[in-house]
């Protein structure tokens, strides 16, 4: 490759290799369309609605923001409004145009938000998208499920407009600057999976709505250092131990014969987490409530007429209670559906009946059918954690319907099923049509991947390595046989909860091959605390990050390094980026016999710092357990440091936030422990995305590492 089209500028381009791929697909009800989102090229960040007939095949362009902001050329241009751009950080979403839609009950009118702009678009005669007149800064429309309003957010009140662009209102606004409607708090957003703040009724007449005060939260300033003129920006961070935003309920009407607000029988107290909620046509809203030490989960179905709520089912941990992508729901007969634990398992419970063995740990419920009877999407994970296949639970029990190793998705209406798989035979995503009722369904056509071909085939290895049988891959550069020399290795965790990086994809291992071609054995390893092997797994991190996830990155190198001879155990750096830059910096702290070198990108380094929903959950709040924080913050072991240590944050960072490389770096300087610090102007938690600077910054790492290893370039 040239320069200008190389690999890691390429990478950046394109996002990682993921624009161009669909996603985002919605079916209707009776099967017979698709809608999804895609980019027109691997390298256009502007997403388009498009969608599928499934009888057909054809798909038709439904709403170009090209088209809509600008000329289809050079003069497109975005204005996202402040609340977006925070929603997309939230998300990690990092393309642009058509970013997100929401459909009517029929999937046919699509409600959709351009440069804080509101458009709809009708599904089903593809006739050009209409804008509606409303207020300014529009985010998060959903129209309401018979497709007559649209209701939206807009400068922190909650809005409804006709689909005609008449009738615009606003159904509740904030008292005050700290307040809110309609919207999820961040750590809602950033921690719980919740992106939006209220919910249609089935027949489009009321809305469950989320009202926020963020007034008890501290205030935090990011600054730009780099631009000294500008005004800090001022968040609301709710720090371990410290106060959260303050949610409430009510039930809003547009019918003008019912009462316009009744406040839902919930007021934090106990319980101040709102979790979820669902509505829909086969029972009471349901809202899942969550106490602050996250012990105890609730699920209370709300009667809207008055506010009342009644317990239907309660989940108790003593460590804490996981949420679930999901759930909970109701079955189209009324009977509730969720994930508990169950026998050392998460499993799907139905009626308090767990349908699932103990031996699959079900990780989300997609879709729960509209037919009388039950009907269940859901994914979940067997025996090996690094693959996702999704089942179908029926009265017929319980069937795969993914068929091949890999990681799979799916989304149903009526007997159209929507598969998304990933796997290691090929590069991105292949996404098939399947319809029938059959055990798998017939597949009738599949929705094309216009990503771009990143021309690597990952030289990987999926292990099992140690008593803890761990799982792991290693990556060898490109064209190396085993068994031909020594390469000193470089461990590329994350290794904390929440996140995989040992999967059966192969876009897993682009990146890592690219740092293997620069002549090192990559090793990524997904230590306890990672998903997919059960409550107990999961749990073993509780009050123990560092002891525990450093713990298993030790052992699988060294099982690893047995297992090939190939490896230098004498030669070993570490890099990592959020919790993977927390623990690149703890291996240098606190295993310096163990590793030479690392770099860690935007790393925890006090938990103190950190916020509520996610420090509290594994440490305990930190005026109980203050002895847990010190012993998981790294601050206290700057004088230990004898590795060369590269700290590396952006300082627009909202989640991590810089504070905490400064503090580190504070304490190596007041110990007298040389390192670097590079700081990233205008950089979030999201990783540099300009192409140039991207590659860069790759390449700067990779000198860097090789200097601190004392490393030759390879020829």
């Amino acid at each position: 490759m040239t320069n200008e089209s190389s690999f890691l500028r390429l990478q950046a381009r394109t996002q990682r290799f993921t624009l161009g791929t669909p996603r985002g697909f919605q079916v209707s009800p009776d099967g017979a369309r698709v809608l999804f989102l895609r980019s027109a090229s691997g390298e256009d960040r502007r997403h388009i609605l498009w969608r599928l007939d499934v009888a057909s095949g054809v798909e038709t362009r439904l709403a170009d923001p090209a088209e809509l902001l600008g000329d289809g050329g050079s003069d497109y241009t975005e204005d996202v409004p402040p609340e977006e751009r925070a929603r997309r950080e939230r998300s990690r979403e990092q393309g642009g145009g058509v970013v997100g839609g929401a459909a009517d009950a029929d999937v046919r009118m699509v409600a959709f938000a351009l440069s804080g702009r509101l458009f709809v678009v009708d599904a089903v005669t593809g006739e050009n998208p209409r804008e509606l007149a409303t207020a300014p800064g529009v985010i998060d429309p959903r129209p309401d499920p018979t497709g007559r309003h649209v209701a939206y957010v807009s400068g922190g009140a909650l809005r409804v407009v006709g689909v005609d662009g008449t009738g615009d209102r606003a159904l509740a606004e904030p008292a005050g600057p700290d307040e809110a409607c309609g919207v999820a708090e961040f750590i809602a957003a950033e921690e719980m999976g919740r992106s939006r703040g209220y919910w249609w009724s089935p027949d489009g007449d009321r809305l469950l709505v989320a009202f926020t005060d963020k007034s008890p939260v501290r205030r935090w300033h990011i600054a730009d250092p780099a631009n000294p003129e500008a005004e800090p920006n001022v968040v609301s961070y709710p720090a371990a131990g410290t106060d959260n935003v303050e949610v409430r309920l009510a039930v809003l009407s547009l019918d003008p014969e019912r009462i316009s607000r009744v406040d839902v029988d919930w007021h934090g107290g106990e319980l101040p987490y709102l979790v979820t909620a669902h509505w829909s046509q086969s029972g009471p809203p349901l809202i899942a409530l969550q106490s602050r030490d996250q012990k105890r989960l609730e699920i209370r179905s709300v009667d809207p007429d008055t506010g009342a709520t009644t317990v239907v089912a309660t989940e108790t941990d003593d460590v804490w209670v996981e949420i679930a992508p999901g759930v909970p729901a109701w079955t189209p007969d009324g009977r509730l559906v969720r994930i508990g634990v169950s026998q050392r398992g998460y499993r799907l419970i139905i009626d308090d009946k767990a349908v699932t063995p103990p031996s699959m740990q079900v990780r989300s419920v997609l879709d729960i059918g509209t037919n009388v009877g039950t009907d269940v999407l859901f994914t979940a994970t067997e025996s090996d954690p690094t693959q996702v296949h999704v089942y179908r639970y029926d009265d017929a029990g319980v069937k795969r319907l993914s068929t091949s190793d890999g990681v799979h998705s799916a989304v149903r209406g009526g007997n159209t099923t929507v598969l998304s798989s990933w796997t290691l035979e090929r590069a991105g995503v292949t996404v098939n049509v399947l319809r029938g009722v059959g055990e798998v369904g017939e597949r009738v056509g599949g929705v094309v991947s216009r990503a771009v071909d990143p021309g690597v085939t990952p030289n990987v290895r999926l292990l099992t390595l140690g008593a803890r049988e761990l799982r792991a891959a290693l990556v060898f550069p490109t064209g190396y046989e085993v068994g031909t020399g020594k390469l000193p290795v470089l461990l590329d965790p994350y290794g904390g909860p929440h996140a995989q990086r040992v999967l059966a994809g192969r876009n897993a291992y682009l990146g890592p091959q690219w740092l293997a071609d620069q002549g090192f054995a990559v090793l990524i390893v997904d230590g306890r605390g990672t998903p997919g092997r059960g409550p107990a797994w999961d749990r073993a991190v509780a009050f123990d990050f560092a002891g525990v996830t450093l713990e298993d990155q030790v052992d699988a190198l060294q099982a690893a390094g047995e297992r090939f001879g190939d490896l230098d155990l004498s030669t070993v750096a570490i890099r990592g980026w959020s919790y993977g830059g927390y623990l690149a910096a703890l291996a240098v702290l606190r295993r310096p016999d163990v590793f030479h070198a690392a770099i860690a990108g935007a790393p925890v380094t006090d938990w103190r710092l950190y916020d509520t929903h996610y420090t509290e959950r594994y440490l305990g709040h930190p005026d109980e357990k203050p002895e847990v924080y010190a012993a998981n913050s790294l601050i206290d072991d700057a004088p230990k440091l004898g590795r060369p240590l590269l700290i590396i944050h952006g300082l627009a960072d909202d989640n991590v936030v810089v504070a905490h490389s400064v503090r580190l770096s504070a304490a190596l300087v007041a110990a007298g422990r040389p390192h670097a610090l590079l700081p990233l102007p205008g950089v979030t938690h999201m990783t540099p995305q300009d192409d140039e600077v991207a590659e860069n910054f790759m390449r700067m790492q990779v000198d860097w590492l090789r200097d601190a290893l004392d490393l030759e370039v390879a020829k």
